[in-house]
């Protein structure tokens, strides 16, 4: 491993280590709450609203869901840049794949539910990106959100079975498409991840559970389309556990902003 994948490694488990704590001591102040809510109505009231929590969103453009409950960022750096708005066009989904030159891959075989303890090794998956398979154990699974690192494919698998979509591209992308692509995701980032990744054949691709979307060059507004469409066919669908069991908040590939 080289100097520098060696630091961004360091700095990557650092972030992890310090959203872990985080989390601790948030649940050390809600046990507190609890307890002294014995001594008075008044006090009850006031854990109930700080305990509930309202908006568990991260306040920012990456649209990280910062509560370990339903997942953890796993220390990769949040992409908080502002994307650039896409153009408001929905085709259904056979003919924006056709146009953008994508290639799309419905109903692919179930490769399995099991967890697997943090920090293994894949179980080698039958689709790259994987669509499917065993996954890392909770609460490892990978936080709704934007980052500017590659999470490890049994961290975002156990996102998919949860209904999610991943939206992810080359790193080598120019920086105006990339900010397109993230204008893309801020009008549907509701269980919904967007990440680089150096090691799949495609420039851009999404998943969902056993469904995948391959394009192999970005061809602007007809890719988002193609994304897009993708999103609303497949996203939220049963992947082995509800979409619903991870809370979420936002637009949604099923319901996108305007």
């Amino acid at each position: 491993m080289g100097e520098g994948n060696e630091e961004r490694e360091r700095l990557r488990q650092e972030r992890q280590q310090g959203e872990v704590e985080e989390s601790r001591s948030n649940n050390r102040l809600i046990l507190g709450y609890a307890l002294a809510s014995v001594l008075a109505l008044a006090a009850a009231v006031t854990i109930f609203v700080l305990a509930s929590g309202g908006d568990e969103e991260a306040q920012g453009d990456a649209h990280i869901n910062l509560n370990l409950e339903f997942g953890s960022t796993n220390g990769y750096e949040p992409d908080d840049r502002a994307g650039t708005p896409p153009p408001a066009v929905v085709a259904d989904l056979g003919a924006a794949a056709e146009k953008a030159g994508c290639e799309v891959r419905r109903e692919l075989p179930d490769e399995g539910h099991d967890h697997i303890p943090v920090g293994s090794e894949s179980p080698g998956y039958g689709t790259e990106p994987a669509t499917s398979g065993d996954h890392v154990e909770p609460p490892y699974q990978q936080a709704d959100g934007a980052y500017r690192e590659t999470p490890r494919e049994i961290e975002v698998v156990h996102s998919l079975e949860h209904g999610r979509m991943a939206i992810q591209y080359s790193p080598d992308l120019p920086e105006a498409d990339q900010l397109e692509l993230k204008g893309l995701y801020d009008t549907m980032y509701g269980a919904t991840l967007l990440f680089p990744n150096e090691e799949m054949p495609y420039a851009v691709a999404a998943t969902t559970w056993t469904n995948l979307l391959g394009c192999p060059s970005y061809e602007g507004a007809a890719t988002l389309d193609a994304i897009r469409a993708f999103g609303k066919a497949t996203w939220g669908k049963f992947g082995g556990e509800p979409v619903f069991a991870f809370k979420f908040s936002g637009p949604t590939p099923e319901e996108p902003a305007e």
